[in-house]
């Protein structure tokens, strides 16, 4: 009978379950480079390439393309085309398609943590036990409200093409939430990731395909800051122009005036579906149709001044 000791020096670690093989296959299965994804299938660009490095080692992840206007305005037309479609499938028929994208996203849990932990430098305890799960619950949400559109919010409808940008610190996180709710709300998506963490929107993108969310509905352009303002343009190549949209900021850190500016003058066309900085293509035809769950205004009266809730000295 082999004693402890022998025991202990032929045993050997098992496979952790946050092991990144599979990502790396995943990887290695498309050569390392991505296209964007459009109309439900992945396209070359003509544009530049951009290395995406794991931050923790400066390991090259993949080789992604830089997005051009051109690229852009493809993008948009075929979500624009999308749209005619999706628009007027019912509340239902929406949240089906939304449910199935939160099983197929649970079901992929274990790799999306760790393709966003080496994507994004974070923790794998956050990316597995807060990010990742929060995403599923996120379209399991948006499902239960594209059911209550026809009921709770009539008068409500889509309105167009969503213009999305994310940023890099919650890369996954934050494209559910741009996209859950406009889709469930009828809208359709062109969503640029960062130039940083491009992996887990591409890695969505197949999800969406396995899903069967019908082609064109959900679109990613990947790039830089240059690609970001093509997307928020005020004019798009075959498309009217967005009413006076301000071009988005080409630079990393752009003045607080612009900002500033940027916002007063798109604010009347948010809806709370979208982002803060996402831009819709083409405006609604009639100015009085908001899209589902916009805030209703709120009339405002001017009331007697609130008294302090502090003690006054006594005047003398």
């Amino acid at each position: 009978m082999p004693s402890v000791t022998d025991v202990l020096e032929t045993m050997d670690y098992g496979t952790a379950p946050e092991s990144n093989s599979h990502v790396k296959e995943w990887l290695q299965k498309h050569d390392r480079g991505f296209g964007h994804f459009v109309n439900g299938a992945f396209l070359a660009s003509a544009g530049t390439k951009m290395d995406v490095l794991n931050p923790a080692n400066g390991e090259k992840l993949a080789t992604v393309s830089n997005g051009t206007a051109k690229d852009i305005d493809v993008a948009v037309q075929a979500a624009a085309k999308a749209f005619k479609t999706w628009s007027k499938l019912t509340g239902f028929e929406r949240a089906k398609h939304l449910y199935a994208l939160a099983r197929h996203i649970q079901k992929r849990e274990r790799f999306l943590s760790v393709l966003e932990t080496m994507d994004n430098g974070k923790t794998i305890r956050e990316s597995r036990d807060i990010d990742i799960p929060l995403v599923a619950r996120h379209f399991y949400h948006h499902a239960g409200w594209a059911q209550l559109v026809e009921t709770e919010f009539q008068g409500y409808g889509p309105i167009g093409v969503c213009g999305q940008i994310i940023p890099w610190n919650f890369p996954l996180l934050m494209l559910a939430w741009k996209i859950a709710p406009a889709l469930a709300a009828g809208n359709t998506v062109v969503l640029k990731p960062a130039e940083f963490t491009p992996l887990t929107a591409l890695a969505f993108a197949e999800l969406c395909m396995e899903a069967g969310l019908p082609n064109g509905v959900v679109n990613f352009v990947t790039g830089d800051g240059e690609t970001g303002a093509a997307l928020v343009a005020p004019v798009t190549a075959g498309l009217p122009p967005s009413g006076g949209a301000s071009r988005g900021p080409r630079g990393r850190h752009p003045p607080a005036s612009s900002r500033a500016a940027a916002s007063r003058r798109s604010a009347h066309r948010r809806s709370a579906f979208a982002p803060r900085r996402a831009v819709v293509h083409p405006p609604p035809a009639d100015p009085a149709r908001r899209s589902a769950f916009a805030p209703a205004p709120v009339r405002v009266r001017r009331s007697a001044p609130i008294p302090p809730c502090w003690p006054r000295a006594p005047s003398t």
